[in-house]
């Protein structure tokens, strides 16, 4: 890729390819796989995701709210879409746009049985979900007689799917709560399907889930931060890339003299002669204060730079006195080095917050 003139974030297929590849190495030949696209494709852009997940051979695509999938399905993305937390204010749009909702408490199950109804129609699929111990979302075990009973009660929905969903299984310290999770939603499943009388889709796998818990892969499984280079384990690092890469230029060049501040609230006084550099990214980017006042870096000619001072909305400042640079030349906010997941650690955060916080207005790049 040429050099950064601007704010960027680059977009790397290739880096989707190899990981959607390498997922996939570890099931078996037929199961299913879904890709988790929500929050814009995790910072990406979920349109770019999709259409090349779309070629590569995904089975499912999900969203979290029904605005998502409605914008793919405008975009023109055929694959089926799970509507993982679909609102009743929504039910006539998703079916409008044939998206697929998770139906996960008795309000919701009725009230899109009731919408069906209405609007008479036939087999409309639908995904069902179970507590297992996350305590988000989800039916519990107790419920399951009573959901089998609505779900049986004419023909207006057919379960397509049930799932469930993990809560450690990146943590391998809570081996036994994950083993116990899946134990219970094998039951679950087991009771539902007798009572339903057909056999929907299995699945209770994330990214972390397929890397420790292969043998519990059943029909499909779900990824989403491992689509995007993260793997929550060092274990899997060297085989997942991240996507993309967030890159800016250097505006302005400033010499400090001892004693002086750098922005906002004296958020950094200088004890010395200082060379600060201004970048045009900032809180309103999805680089928040928190990154602030010696904490996070970027990188300039492969030296590091350290954040001084608090982050403003649109600009951030670094130290570059020791850096040979001048304005113009490129920064990179992170990607490969530092990678979201170490940016984000110098904050105390994770790498999920910091790649769906990037802000839409930053002018995203394809790099295949």
């Amino acid at each position: 890729m040429p050099k950064a003139e601007q704010t960027v974030i680059e977009i790397n297929l290739n880096a989707l390819t190899q990981n959607f590849n390498f997922l996939k190495s570890k099931l078996e030949p037929d199961t299913r796989f879904l890709a988790v696209v929500k929050a814009f494709g995790y910072g990406s852009d979920a349109v770019i995701v999709s259409s090349h997940l779309e070629k590569l051979g995904a089975d499912y695509l999900a969203v979290a709210f029904t605005s998502e999938g409605v914008h793919l399905r405008q975009e023109g993305i055929k694959l089926p879409i799970l509507v993982l937390h679909p609102q009743i204010t929504d039910f006539k749009t998703i079916i409008d746009y044939c998206l697929e909702p998770n139906l996960y408490s008795f309000r919701v199950l009725e009230s899109f049985i009731e919408t069906c109804t209405e609007l008479d129609l036939n087999n409309y699929p639908v995904h069902i979900k179970f507590n297992t111990g996350l305590n988000r979302l989800g039916f519990r075990s107790s419920d399951i007689k009573n959901v089998s009973e609505l779900l049986k009660n004419g023909n207006y929905i057919k379960v397509r799917s049930i799932f469930s969903h993990l809560a450690a299984s990146d943590d391998l310290l809570k081996d036994a709560f994950t083993r116990n999770q899946i134990e219970d939603f094998q039951n679950i499943f087991k009771e539902l399907t007798d009572n339903l009388g057909y056999r929907p889709i299995q699945h209770i796998l994330n990214t972390s889930g397929i890397l420790n818990y292969p043998e519990a892969q059943f029909d499909m499984v779900r990824s989403g931060i491992g689509l995007y280079g993260f793997g929550n384990s060092p274990l899997f690092k060297n085989n997942l890339t991240p996507i993309i890469t967030v890159k800016s230029i250097i505006s302005q060049i400033h010499e400090i003299e001892p004693g002086e501040s750098v922005g906002y609230n004296f958020g950094f006084v200088s004890d010395t002669y200082r060379r600060t550099a201004t970048i045009p990214i900032g809180h309103a980017d999805g680089i928040g204060r928190q990154y602030g006042q010696g904490k996070g870096y970027v990188t300039i000619n492969e030296e590091r730079a350290i954040i001084v001072g608090n982050v403003c909305m649109d600009m951030l400042m670094v130290d570059v006195t020791n850096i040979n640079c001048e304005e113009g030349d490129e920064v990179v906010v992170f990607g490969q080095f530092p990678d979201a997941e170490e940016f984000s650690s110098t904050a105390d955060t994770i790498s999920y917050e910091l790649l769906t916080g990037l802000s839409r207005r930053i002018k995203r790049i394809v790099n295949s």
